[in-house]
């Protein structure tokens, strides 16, 4: 026993009943302490201790060593992070003094100046931030590839000095008491240098695509929760920092006009503030355009055909996508519709070597040819099931119906929308496109005008229910079909009572089946079933 005491070794035994035992399992730290110790260094406090809070959750007690232990069945509540930054006023950066020497107009004009001020070094550090924070360790820990986080975040890096540029002319511009005296002319040769941003614009949609496939990835998926999780993220995802840019752009007219309310008008700044708002609204049409077109042409490339003869060349041709969304057919399908500005395509959402594309269903149909059918609640039952062809609770509701204007090019499509306001929306943007392109062949061939009024649908009808389940090789036979009946009075047909009337209000001679198809447009042809 005496040579055991000094041995040393009954010491560690008698200290260790001094703590108690832990049967916890600890998790390895392997990957984990990498992805901490990877993080690159950044002036902001909440993104210095990113790595020490992803250490101590990746080991599982989410506890600094500062902190004392609790008991295993207890666990400690951390402070939920604010989503948002402290604001602060510019007249709470005065004295009591200071604030007296100004006069109302004054201080509400500083204020909104400092807003903008404030909302260049947020941006600044956001971008910092998506860089540092997300594009970086993703990097590093291979999660993604390089060319994967190019197409995801764009040249970010590019923008940071183009609004560091602007915070450094508004301090120089700023006087020793806080206040900035002319600021028009600093954002007037400003502002043209956003439309580098075109190009980040533009390739939202495809990047958006491209995160959200990525996210499928468990590697992706934990990496951007554990970021989530984070105070540095404000509760934010990865895609409203990449999404910030665009937010911000369309803040600039509302901040210069609220500088421009509160600047006196012999002010100098006002004539320039006036200029420095036609700007930005110019630059932003720009980028909207440009967007506009690549969103377009984002969907054309993911266009399936099945069969050559569905192809249109003004699917092809066409620069603007009016208006898209999923839908219902008749027999419940989910559809994809696209609203091109001379076509209108269904389509349905499939999925190719995980390669999302929209495969074309049935035969597209071209504005100039397309009719438009406000059908009322409970005109047609939905639902293609054996059960429901003996049921009278599918009567469906917010639905429409369109078709070609020759029964013989195709068949019609029922289509079923989730609320009124949707049916609203879609009925408004085929019926401007219907319009823009009668106008259009009014002001090329005004004889035509005339002569295709009444076989031309502008305002939205009712009808009697067609087989869309079948080809329509032949137009109807009866007289009266070439003519809708007069709609009821309901509740739900109030939007197309006030429509319809005005187009019955001039009666055009019937035309004949041969006349129709005389007038009908290039491009016509048979149904393709799919």
């Amino acid at each position: 026993s005496q040579s055991l005491w000094s041995s040393g070794v009954l010491l560690p035994l008698m200290q260790k009943p001094c703590r108690e035992p832990s049967t916890k399992r600890v998790r390895p730290l392997g990957r984990v302490t990498s992805l901490a110790n990877l993080i690159s260094p950044v002036k902001n406090g909440a993104v210095r201790r990113f790595g020490q809070t992803l250490q101590a959750s990746f080991r599982g007690d989410g506890r600094s060593p500062s902190v004392p232990q609790h008991k295993a069945c207890s666990k400690a509540a951390a402070p939920t992070p604010p989503k948002r930054r402290n604001s602060t006023l510019w007249s709470e950066t005065l004295d009591v003094h200071q604030k007296g020497t100004f006069s109302t107009k004054e201080i509400k004009r500083q204020e909104a100046i400092f807003e903008l001020t404030r909302g260049e070094q947020d941006l600044i550090e956001d971008l910092q931030l998506a860089r540092k924070a997300y594009h970086d360790p993703m990097l590093k820990l291979s999660i993604m590839s390089e060319e994967e986080l190019t197409a995801i975040f764009g040249d970010l890096d590019a923008y940071i000095p183009l609004h560091e540029d602007l915070l450094a002319q508004l301090a120089k511009a700023t006087g020793p008491d806080g206040t900035v005296g002319e600021i028009g002319e600093i954002v007037v040769n400003w502002l043209p240098r956003l439309n580098a941003y075109r190009a980040y614009c533009s390739n939202q949609l495809a990047a958006k695509a491209l995160l959200d496939q990525k996210k499928q990835d468990p590697r992706v998926q934990d990496f951007l929760q554990r970021c989530l999780e984070s105070p540095f993220s404000r509760k934010l995802d990865l895609w409203s920092f990449l999404d910030i840019p665009r937010s911000r752009l369309v803040k600039y007219p509302l901040l210069l006009r609220e500088i421009l309310r509160h600047t006196p008008p012999e002010h100098p700044d006002t004539t320039s503030l006036e200029q420095a708002v036609s700007i930005i609204q110019g630059v932003l049409a720009d980028i909207n355009m440009k967007k506009g077109e690549s969103e377009c042409q984002y969907y054309i490339d993911k266009l399936e055909y099945l069969d050559d003869r569905q192809r249109d060349p003004r699917i092809e041709q066409c620069k603007s996508l009016l208006c898209h969304g999923e839908l219902r057919n008749k027999s419940g399908t989910k559809l994809h519709v696209f609203l091109f500005t001379e076509v209108l395509v269904l389509t349905r959402p499939v999925t190719r070597n995980d390669r999302h594309c929209f495969q074309v269903y049935r035969q597209p149909i071209p504005v100039q040819d397309l009719v438009v059918e406000d059908l009322q609640d409970g005109d047609v039952r939905m639902g293609g099931s054996f059960r429901g062809a003996f049921s009278n609770a599918d009567k469906a509701k917010n639905i429409f119906r369109v078709r070609f204007q020759d029964p013989a090019q195709g068949q019609s499509h029922t289509l079923q929308v989730n609320d009124i306001f949707h049916k609203q929306q879609w009925l408004n943007c085929l019926r401007s496109a219907m319009s823009v392109i009668q106008s259009e062949a009014s002001a090329a061939s005004p004889d035509v005008r005339s002569k295709r009024r009444s076989s031309t649908v502008s305002a939205v009808v009712h009808m009697e229910e067609t087989d869309e389940n079948q080809p329509q090789s032949a137009a109807p036979s009866s007289p009266e079909s070439d003519e809708p009946p007069s709609p009821t009075p309901s509740a739900t047909s109030t939007l197309s009572t006030s429509s319809t009337s005005s187009s019955n209000s001039t009666s055009p001679p019937r035309k004949s089946k041969k006349d129709k198809r005389v007038l009908c447009s290039l491009g016509k042809r048979k149904e393709t079933m799919v």
